[in-house]
């Protein structure tokens, strides 16, 4: 198995949220290349910073992870709709100006 099967099995084999997590921990990025080493070290600093937050409440952080992910997916007016159905306010004019502007 040469270098380049083991760069697209390790690609392949990484996917979604968990996939990401996984080659940051490797310290190597989904095409298999390495990713530098300050770069890991920063992350790092700021994900255990992250974890020490005090949070809000979870429905709140459902709906910030929502619309930062489904504006990737859905176009604004069916991502505004989707909150709304599901019991959430529609998108903020800065969500619509960040995500979609």
């Amino acid at each position: 198995m040469g270098f380049q099967t083991l760069t697209t099995s390790f690609a392949m084999a990484i996917a979604g949220p968990g996939g990401v997590d996984a080659a940051i921990a490797s310290g190597l990025d989904l095409d298999g290349s390495p990713i530098p080493v300050e770069m890991v070290r920063l992350y790092s600093e700021v994900m255990e910073l992250e974890s020490q937050r005090a949070r809000s409440g979870v429905t709140k952080s459902m709906r910030n992870r929502i619309v930062k992910t489904g504006s990737k997916h859905f176009d604004q007016n069916s991502l505004d709709a989707k909150l709304k159905a599901a019991g959430w306010e529609g998108l903020k004019a800065k969500e619509i100006a960040f995500f979609y502007g």
